[in-house]
């Protein structure tokens, strides 16, 4: 299942961890300022700019042979972040043709309601929401005093349904939109070292008990191929591992280099004891580009850059990335 060859791709940064405007950029990246001022910002103040929040929105473009493309992954933590967000950019929310949500996390789940809504409100009719369905059990984190704090749970089909979706639940791979985007099938845990999310528990009714839920067999990537030069992984999160994504990306399109990884890498919390072999195990697949965002983790950041150089350029809110 190998997608169609896209000319380049646009990835905008609709939701992420942080925002940095002054930073300097390399030519394929356009900062936040660029595009508010693009899109109508004719005074710096504080109600023109975007916000950070935890959790991860990535609006990406797919220039194929016939046209582009445009998928939502992930929706980000609320619908207050990524309404201010689509307000400030300049998105027009009827030019999603499909939505991903990576993993059943409501980081990255939380602001999907949102774009329905908006969508609805401007007349456009329901699109494809892909879905896995492993992600609609309750889950929570093991606290140290063995207690569990529940998370946010993800919505049914049902409910993604009447809000305007048109739920995909699967867990094999996909293609969609002109076949430009991949979505990929269960990632395998095959690095060793990669334990998922440490201490996450899952449970399939309020009285039913906790059960260990580290690995998060839900998560998948999203993948584009880009003519000539590779291919593009989107990992949102990275719970099975980016090595292990990295695996599985190169088991699906054999014989391809990897042009960028772009995503959030979970190299932070207990997971930061895992950074010198996710930097070294990394090395192998050699990335041109990677893109740490949302989870990744400041000290994970640092890592990358001192192995990797200026191949390390950090998400935020705001930048577009043309590759």
């Amino acid at each position: 299942m190998i997608p169609a060859a896209a000319e380049r791709v646009e990835v905008l940064v609709l939701v992420d961890n942080a925002v940095d405007m002054l930073s300097r950029l390399p030519p394929f990246v356009q900062g936040e300022r660029q595009l508010l001022r693009r899109f109508g910002m004719q005074r710096m103040s504080g109600a023109a700019i975007c916000c950070a929040a935890h959790g991860l929105a990535l609006l990406i473009t797919a220039h194929g042979p016939g046209g582009p493309r445009r998928l939502l992954f992930d929706g980000g933590p609320a619908e207050w972040a990524i309404a201010r967000n689509i307000a400030r950019l300049g998105i027009e929310v009827a030019g999603i043709e499909a939505m991903v949500l990576s993993h059943g996390h409501w980081d990255h789940a939380g602001g999907l309601p949102e774009v329905l809504r908006q969508r609805r409100a401007a007349g456009c009719g329901p699109l494809p929401l892909y879905l896995h369905p492993g992600m609609f059990r309750e889950r929570g984190s093991r606290q140290p005093d063995g207690g569990v704090l529940p998370m946010e749970r993800v919505p049914e089909p049902a409910a993604w349904a009447g809000m305007g979706a048109i739920p995909v639940v699967t867990r094999e791979a996909a293609l969609l939109l002109d076949d430009l985007f991949y979505v990929s099938g269960e990632i395998p845990r095959r690095s060793g070292f990669e334990r998922g999310l440490p201490g996450q528990v899952a449970r399939a009714g309020e009285d039913a008990p906790w059960e260990p839920d580290e690995l998060l067999m839900d998560e998948r990537f999203l993948a584009v191929r880009l003519a000539g030069r590779g291919i593009v992984v989107f990992s949102a999160c990275s719970h099975a591992g980016i090595v292990n994504v990295l695996q599985a990306a190169r088991e699906a399109f054999p014989g391809e280099p990897l042009h960028a990884v772009i995503g959030g890498l979970h190299l932070s919390g207990e997971n930061e004891a895992i950074i010198p072999e996710t930097v070294a195990a990394m090395g192998p697949y050699a990335p041109r580009l990677i893109i740490p965002a949302h989870c990744t983790g400041w000290r994970a950041v640092q890592a990358l850059t001192a192995a990797y150089g200026e191949r390390v350029v950090p998400a935020a809110v705001g930048r577009l990335f043309t590759l």
